[in-house]
């Protein structure tokens, strides 16, 4: 399952107790104070990998804790510290304070950040001894480490972003350029959730973003979860049904689907792009072509996914938008 948005509590390990301890040897005629301290905490650390894909594997761990350090020991003994626990993110992992919304990190890169900071021991009575006080009886607890509430939330970083309307064919061309093989179906929101594969010509990155509908920047349908995935695409790709199938419009389709990027963030608007008019090989669809290009400035592709028409330029084109696209 792919899951991009998760809420986490977090606390670090606890220190450990200092503790009260007195030597006695045998033919040792003055003992003395020899209580060690406790150990620090275990820290919790956020660091990314580029093994994983999403933050499917933190689904069911809403509380984390790191270990706590042990208490000190007799003869002076340090405690043993507790043991750091690192959390690992994909690249894209936007990292945010829950109760403010404050982002607290951006893991665009390979990086890794500390989070919660473990306790520090406590000091055993060894630590309070003096040349006016040589039998110290006190030592002090261990501190408590740092909790924090986080929210997770990924976005896909990717060469290309394939968009859409429910139906016009982005899985279908997705199986097509890449090596992924996606659930096709005739019938809303066949696409639940992104796909990420790379094109079958070069390491180029391809996320296929679930179907976008009117509303979508008002959470209607699956678009405002996933709007989000758009953002770091360095190129898109509209995928438009040129069919006029279910007396479907395809210049309306278009232009819905840019407005709901200019109203979720218009910049998106400024990413370099090619239009892919899908399904050419449906009867009538070459007058929906025409129009189009009448009506729309910009690179436009007629493809058949079906019938593999027009996909060999198009794989050629979507190389040299992935180069415009890194340029920016």
């Amino acid at each position: 399952m792919f899951i991009d948005k998760v809420r986490l509590t977090l606390t670090a390990g606890r220190g450990g107790n200092g503790v009260i301890a007195w030597r006695r040897e045998k033919y040792v005629p003055k003992g003395g104070p020899c209580g060690g301290d406790g150990g620090k905490g275990g820290s919790i650390f956020l660091a990314t990998d580029p093994q994983v894909v999403s933050l499917e594997h933190l689904r069911n761990r809403r509380l984390i804790t790191a270990e706590n350090g042990q208490p000190g020991g007799y003869n002076h003994r340090t405690g043993k510290n507790g043991q750091d626990l690192t959390l690992k993110l994909p690249s894209g992992t936007v990292v945010k304070d829950a109760a403010t919304g404050e982002v607290l990190y951006d893991f665009v890169e390979e990086r890794s950040e500390q989070i919660c900071q473990g306790g520090i021991g406590g000091k055993g009575n060894d630590r309070f001894k003096s040349p006016t006080h040589q039998a110290p009886y006190i030592c002090t607890e261990g501190e408590a480490g740092e909790a924090r509430e986080i929210e997770l939330e990924l976005k896909l970083i990717a060469d290309i972003g394939l968009i859409g309307m429910p139906n016009a064919g982005k899985s279908s061309l997705m199986s097509r350029i890449t090596y992924l093989e996606v659930k096709i179906g005739a019938y809303p929101f066949t696409t639940l959730f992104p796909n990420l594969s790379y094109l079958r010509t070069s390491k180029t990155l391809v996320a296929d973003i679930p179907g976008i509908i009117e509303g979508a920047h008002k959470d209607r349908g699956l678009g405002f979860e996933f709007l989000r995935h758009i953002e770091r695409s360095a190129a898109l790709i509209y995928v438009i049904d040129i069919s006029g199938f279910e007396e479907r419009d395809p210049l309306d389709d278009f232009r819905v689907l840019q407005n709901e990027l200019k109203a979720y963030k218009s910049e998106l608007l400024d990413k370099p792009y090619l239009i892919v008019l899908n399904k050419i090989d449906i009867e009538g669809a070459d007058e929906h072509v025409e129009r189009f290009r009448k009506e729309v400035p910009g690179p436009i592709f007629p493809v058949s996914v079906l019938e593999n028409q027009g996909i060999k330029p198009l794989m050629e084109a979507i190389e040299n938008l992935k180069i415009i696209g890194a340029k920016l």
